[in-house]
């Protein structure tokens, strides 16, 4: 199983943490399942950017963007070459290190 590397965040992940997760799973879904609690406003439906991820390391394993995520990334608060949103970046054979980014454009966070 692949390992997803997460840098730490003050708020989410404030040590950092390595997790595994199967091969197709999200690297939302993978953070959520191991109490990495992630914003993901829509409910992973590829309808906000509130689960962007900056992907350090592996970004060319997670496959290609499709034209709606490009388009909702282009509203992420810190978007780099690198970014994804979460719910859309699916876990090859590779591992994968990423950052969460400091602020999303959320305005009032919901308990997921």
């Amino acid at each position: 199983m692949p390992v997803i590397k997460i840098l730490p965040h003050p708020e989410y992940c404030p040590q950092g943490a390595e997790i595994s997760a199967p091969a197709g799973t999200s690297i939302c879904e993978a953070m959520l399942d191991n109490h990495i609690n992630i914003e993901h406003a829509c409910d992973m439906s590829c309808a906000c950017t509130t689960c962007h991820v900056i992907v350090r390391e592996g970004f060319q394993s997670l496959g290609e963007l499709d034209e709606n995520e490009e388009d909702l990334l282009d509203r992420a608060w810190g978007l780099e070459p690198q970014s994804r949103l979460g719910c859309q970046a699916f876990l090859a054979q590779t591992n994968v290190t990423v950052e969460i980014p400091k602020y999303t454009i959320n305005h009032a966070k919901e308990n997921h």
